[in-house]
């Protein structure tokens, strides 16, 4: 039984890459349920009608993830 779920994309950040049925990783900025918008990673279909499995972080994540990556130089 699959649960329903709302969202609205707030900001859309990057895309990250295209495969060639269309559908690419993005950088969004992503409120799910009404909830306090968190940063995401994830597939979307063109025109964002259908989604793959993401990964959302919240901007103390993103910030963490953010100085790890600066060490990568």
């Amino acid at each position: 039984m699959s649960q329903k779920f709302s969202y609205e994309i707030m900001e859309e950040i990057t895309v990250l890459s295209k495969n060639n049925k269309g559908w690419q990783k993005e950088l969004n900025l992503v409120s799910w349920n009404g909830n306090q918008p968190k940063f995401d990673i994830r597939d979307w279909a063109p025109n964002h009608e259908k989604m793959g499995k993401g990964l959302t972080l919240t901007n103390e994540e993103m910030e963490t993830l953010k100085l790890f990556l600066a060490t990568f130089d």
